[in-house]
């Protein structure tokens, strides 16, 4: 089950990120965006990452030119047609992203595969949204950010999903580059699985006064070899996002180790995002040199 003809939807720092990759494994890649202004901005994206890898030798000027030329975009769903596999990385709304797959439907020929690149979302409830026929072919293929430099994927199988197709979106995965882990459709898969609950009881140490913000944050580095600790983190992966993700599995598994802690809830309404934000658990005013904020 070769796949050559890759479509990605969505040329945000997920699309962008994953289109990029595809392409550098050879693979003939259409990206699809709503607006000709967010496309623009994605694909600049890409050819800025190329031009930084062509400057550190770590592609040729040749080869990057190659890789360009087999990225397309559009902003025409049914440019979608005549795929071997759908990537889609649209905005994480299930209403969205259903509305989506159902035109997708119509469009592709019986043997596209279509992935998400959800990472809390459930993909047996996309699959509904498509033919009894689709959802044999429907999976997930969740990549981490940024996905250039991230060399996981979770490869994620529904109840209904052919072994071969799950088998080949494997393959494929290790084709461009990536090391898959399979798994199946449970809210948070395996990665956001175990590392929500560790960020969230981060979380509510600080809350009961255990340690500080820069202690706690020391200690899983330097105690456990994490590159870095869980409020800093979080403030990467982004607080709001964190807080999304971790009502969507408290809601499916109903157990306190994926509630959200107060404190959380409370910096995402204050608008306290991380660095996005600039502000988050540390203020980034100086982002060199972070300082912990006065939370409590």
């Amino acid at each position: 089950m070769a796949i050559n003809k890759v479509i990605v939807l969505g040329c945000g720092l997920m699309g962008s990120g994953i289109a990029q990759v595809c392409a550098q494994a050879g693979r003939d890649v259409t990206v699809i965006e709503v607006s000709q202004a967010y496309l623009n901005g994605g694909l600049g994206n890409i050819a800025k990452q190329l031009a930084k890898m062509v400057e550190k030798a770590k592609v040729t000027a040749e080869e990057r030119d190659q890789i360009i030329e087999r990225l397309h975009g559009s902003i025409k769903l049914e440019d979608a047609g005549g795929a071997d596999l759908v990537i889609e990385a649209i905005i994480e709304n299930i209403d969205e992203k259903n509305r989506t797959y159902s035109q997708l439907d119509k469009i592709c020929p019986p043997q596209t595969i279509f992935a998400s690149n959800t990472s809390s979302l459930s993909v047996t409830q996309m699959m509904t949204a498509t033919s009894p026929e689709r959802q044999r072919r429907f999976i997930g293929m969740h990549f981490f950010n940024p996905v250039p430099v991230m060399k996981l994927v979770e490869v994620v199988r529904t109840i209904l999903t052919d072994r071969e197709v799950f088998e080949a979106a494997t393959t494929f995965a290790r084709e461009i580059g990536k090391v898959p882990v399979q798994t199946s459709d449970r809210t948070g898969f395996i990665v956001n699985r175990l590392l929500v609950p560790y960020m969230l009881d981060a979380i509510r140490a600080l809350e009961e006064g255990v340690a500080s913000i820069v202690d706690i944050d020391n200690a899983m580095k330097l105690g456990c070899g994490y590159p870095m600790g869980p409020f800093t983190l979080g403030d990467f992966v982004g607080l709001d996002t964190t807080y999304y993700i971790a009502n969507i599995m408290f809601d499916e598994f109903k157990e306190k180790r994926f509630a959200p802690p107060p404190l959380l809830k409370r910096m995402v309404m204050a608008g306290l995002y991380g660095r996005k934000s600039g502000r988050g658990f540390y203020d980034y005013s100086n982002p060199v040199n972070p300082t912990p904020m006065d939370l409590l």
